[in-house]
């Protein structure tokens, strides 16, 4: 057992703060938390339930407390509700987790609309500058309401489209002047939430293909000011199952020629990703890996909106290779799943590993934390394996840091 000062001990109470914190995925996640907490449920699904996680000193499933921020008015209870009629949940589960879904929606504060940012009662507008000052005494207030020795901020929110670059985004200086100029919105708003979260000193997981604190301003930031952070968008199905099976075909001397994909969702996020605009973020992320593991340029992917399918996101592969003397094979998968029930326990993990990161002084993109991300950052490891090995390694040593 490794002894360290009251400060730097990660296994006191920690908080999480959800970008988007009404979604369903960070509703599941906190049912989910509550469920673990009160012994309703197994932690299955989260890697640091498994050692060498479970025994390096990461904050407990019980010291972590939830809060975020969200422009939607459906509470987390109401979420999860409709969670339970489409059969993801059960309604066991539900009644079991009630008043922690209820605890955890009184602490979700108004989020940043810039739709609507400029729209109130006449006033003159407000800056970036001032959003993010607001949004981060949020993060401050419940980080000081409830004496947490600190915050890890998860970004959860829609996909936006892929932001158009402005000499600002790689210039510190430049940046802060124009976020203080309420003529200008130079920022999108998940990265107003990332830059929130560097003004709170919250350490920081960017689980969408949204830009959030990928701008080069916004990370030498995070560096400066002490604070860990890792992205991007969640690597939880198809992905996955592709980070698997592509070294697996080079391990074996064979050569990938196409590997075409097809993904049906419904709710909230097929909805997002109906907009042609929006869905180009997450077109780029998942498919970056699968071009850098199999060498191909021929990976056609694509994403349709399905309502009826709701929360279950099923996905299709077709991978055609060639083999010796030029023989071809072909390699058809399937993959069926609730999507929030694949995000939602990776997301309390990267809490928790983040909070052990924040501990033992990290700074900036911490590229071990890879293996949750489909374009990670400060790394270009795509392989599955691989990256579990380098996660397994990080946390031993972060531990050993915190302990000393």
């Amino acid at each position: 057992m490794h002894h360290a000062s009251a400060r730097q001990q990660p296994s006191e109470r920690t908080g999480i703060w959800f970008v988007g914190a009404r979604g369903s995925v960070a509703s599941t996640a906190t049912l989910g938390l509550a469920a673990i907490v009160e012994g309703q449920s197994p932690p299955t699904g989260c890697v640091t339930a498994r050692e060498p996680f479970a025994s390096a000193g990461l904050p407990a499933f019980a010291d972590l407390v939830v809060g975020g921020h969200d422009i939607s008015a459906v509470t987390m209870t109401k979420r999860a509700e409709c969670l339970v009629e489409t059969g993801m949940i059960g309604p066991r589960l539900l009644a079991a987790t009630h008043d922690a879904l209820e605890r955890a929606d009184a602490e979700v504060r108004p989020g940043y609309d810039p739709r609507t940012a400029h729209l109130q009662d006449g006033q003159e507008p407000e800056s970036q500058q001032a959003v993010a000052e607001r949004l981060a005494a949020d993060i401050t207030s419940f980080q000081e309401r409830h004496e947490l020795a600190r915050v890890v901020v998860v970004d959860l929110s829609s996909t936006e489209p892929p932001v158009d670059p402005v000499p600002e985004h790689d210039d510190v200086d430049a940046l802060l002047a124009a976020l203080a100029d309420p003529a200008r919105a130079v920022l999108p708003a998940s990265s107003v939430s990332a830059y929130a979260a560097i003004l709170a000193g919250a350490a920081y997981a960017a689980f969408t293909p949204s830009a959030g604190m990928n701008l080069p301003a916004l990370t030498r930031l995070a560096r400066d000011r002490g604070i860990p952070v890792a992205g991007q968008d969640g690597k939880t199905g198809q992905t996955w199952l592709r980070t698997v099976l592509a070294p697996a075909f080079a391990a074996r001397g064979l050569k990938v020629l196409s590997w075409a994909g097809t993904n049906l969702l419904g709710g909230g996020d097929g909805a997002t990703l109906a907009d042609p605009d929006a869905v180009r973020s997450k077109l780029a992320s998942k498919n970056r890996g699968l071009t850098a593991l199999t060498g191909s340029d021929t990976t056609p992917l694509h994403i349709d909106n399905v309502p009826d399918l709701g929360d279950t996101k099923v996905a299709w592969d077709h991978v055609h290779v060639e083999g010796f003397l030029g023989s071809r094979l072909t390699l058809q998968t399937t993959w069926s799943a609730h999507d929030s029930m694949l995000a939602a326990p990776l997301v309390l993990d990267l809490a928790r590993l983040l909070a052990l990161a924040h501990a033992a002084g990290i700074s900036g993109p911490v590229p071990e934390l890879g293996f949750f991300f489909k374009d990670p950052w400060g790394s270009d490891v795509h392989d599955a394996a691989e990256q579990a090995r380098a996660v397994e390694e990080w946390v031993l040593g972060a531990s050993a840091q915190v302990g000393r």
